[in-house]
């Protein structure tokens, strides 16, 4: 399935947020009657063109969607003199139901989040919003224990000596070092983004984040498998019976969020359903295109 968005309408905005803007943009029409769909991105720390690729569900079945810069984040106010403390949960929740109400959706919608976003998306569903009328929760831990114990599973199958630079590096404080970064490619490589080159929107997400990595280094740490941030010791498994909105979970064969990492949302959402996508890792909107956008689609057509 080939997907050209070029002829869609979209408009880019800015949420005033606290004293702070958050930009978004909604891709297609909010008056054509479809399930408005909000793309959560990652990271925490990520910027919204890694995802960008939802917006062919436009071209698949007219629906509007809404991406958006978390705040700290690409096109949104950077704020590089915030500390730990700044950045929570609780900061992304109020900006997710500020931008539903700017909007103008927040009666009736569905949130799509990816890794980090679905985190944030299971935060939001948990409360129970009256407008949520379906979630997709895409390649994100339940609890970040089993992610990080996950993740260094796989840390240990990697080549003996890029596991011997990685502790190196870690145990000397030298974590910015070329060598360390080159060696963090590997997992990268493997589990993140399979796809080499990695795609254009998806190497601008990361050379924004290297550019500045103010939210992604104080809740999660300097990678996906040494996790010393903030968002550690996070869980939502207790509070997942909570989520009322049909759910759809995606993850890949070779996602650093495993089987085991996603499992409780299977295990405690009560009308979820989850499709693991063969050939992908964690980013199967990328990895395996057509065959999610098409996967997410009809999800929420049966929901519309």
């Amino acid at each position: 399935m080939e997907i050209h968005v070029a002829a869609i309408a979209s408009k880019e905005a800015f949420l005033p947020f606290r004293e702070y803007q958050t930009w978004y943009r909604i891709t297609g029409s909010l008056d054509s009657g479809k399930l408005p769909l909000v793309v959560a991105h990652g990271g925490p720390g990520c910027t919204h063109d890694y995802v960008d690729s939802f917006t062919g569900i436009t071209e698949i079945d007219g629906r509007p969607v809404i991406h958006y810069d978390q705040l700290g984040n690409g096109n949104s106010t950077r704020l590089r003199e915030k500390g730990p403390d700044f950045w929570t949960p609780a900061l992304f929740l109020e900006e997710l139901d500020a931008l539903l109400k700017q909007v103008g959706i927040h009666d009736r919608y569905a949130l799509l989040g990816q890794s980090w976003g679905g985190m944030l998306g299971a935060e939001h569903a948990v409360r129970r919003p009256r407008g949520l009328k379906a979630l997709v929760i895409a390649n994100s831990p339940a609890n970040m224990r089993t992610w990080v114990a996950e993740a260094n599973r796989l840390r240990e199958e990697l080549p003996q000596e890029v596991q011997d630079t990685l502790l190196e590096h870690e145990q000397a404080g030298t974590i910015t070092d070329p060598e360390y970064i080159a060696a963090s490619r590997v997992f990268y490589d493997r589990h993140v983004c399979r796809v080499v080159p990695w795609p254009p929107e998806v190497a601008r997400t990361f050379a924004i984040m290297d550019e500045d990595n103010t939210v992604y280094r104080n809740m999660n740490g300097p990678t996906e498998f040494h996790v010393i941030g903030t968002m550690k010791d996070w869980t939502i498994e207790d509070r997942l019976a909570l989520i009322e909105a049909p759910t759809l979970l995606i993850s890949g064969k070779f996602d650093e969020a495993t089987p085991l990492v996603v499992k409780p949302y299977l295990d405690h959402i009560e009308r979820c359903e989850w499709v693991l996508f063969e050939q992908s890792s964690h980013m199967p909107h990328v990895e395996e295109k057509a065959l999610c956008l098409e996967t997410v689609s009809a999800f929420l057509r049966r929901h519309d």
